[in-house]
């Protein structure tokens, strides 16, 4: 059985508490049907995420390997100079939208080029190996977007099935026990006003008889 709250047992207190257990009541109708919700969302996400993910791993060590045949091709220290003086930039938007009240992320990238390398001194391989990396690009974006969305989700459907958790089974037990044990000592106090009424009444009766009676024996003496 749960503890019921510290509270006086006060009409006052009776009617606060029952307005508090509708609110909570009502707050954990609204927050199963968000976890639900949320539980839903986060299904799609993992299995896109998967798909994604799988897609990533095939491509990205084809990648790595087009680089690694451009330093076996050519000579390496020509290829990590050509490397870094095509070096460009990224401009990297990240907006957001809202599911259920988890703002999941949305990467965009813009890739500015730099100022390239001597076809001369490089393979034909580091040309293939550069195209391919910046194809792959969007995958690796859309990989880091999907995997951060995840864990967002399950950050966000964690801490709504604590609260769930925690109306369901502390907060709106408990003020049920509370208004219930409140409800029992109005009820026992009404019947105690009750019958102090009724004992008054019942002596107020017995004092209006006995003057009665006084008065009737006073007329028949007189």
């Amino acid at each position: 059985m749960p503890e019921r709250l510290a509270v006086n047992a006060t009409r006052m207190q009776f009617m606060q508490l029952r307005r508090r257990l509708a609110t909570a009541v009502h707050g954990h109708s609204l927050l199963k049907d968000k976890l639900e919700g949320l539980m839903a969302e986060f299904l799609i996400l993992v299995q896109k995420y998967k798909a994604v993910r799988g897609e990533f791993d095939t491509g990205y060590p084809e990648v790595t390997k087009l680089f690694v045949l451009a330093r076996i091709a050519g000579s390496r220290d020509a290829v990590d100079s050509a490397i870094q003086q095509s070096s460009g930039e990224m401009e990297l938007t990240v907006d957001v939208r809202n599911v259920l009240s988890v703002m999941v992320p949305h990467f965009e990238a813009k890739v500015h080029p730099g100022a390239g390398y001597s076809l001369l001194d490089t393979p034909l391989e580091l040309d293939e190996a550069s195209a391919r990396l910046t194809q792959f690009l969007p995958k690796l974006l859309e990989v880091a977007e999907l995997e951060h969305a995840v864990w967002m989700m399950m950050d966000e459907i964690e801490r709504t099935r604590r609260r769930v958790n925690a109306l369901e089974y502390i907060l709106i037990p408990q003020l049920r026990q509370t208004v219930k044990y409140i409800q029992s000592k109005l009820d026992e106090t009404e019947r105690g006003n009750i019958t102090r009424l009724m004992k008054i009444k019942d002596m107020r009766l017995a004092q209006e008889r006995e003057a009665m009676q006084k008065r009737r024996q006073e007329v028949e003496r007189s």
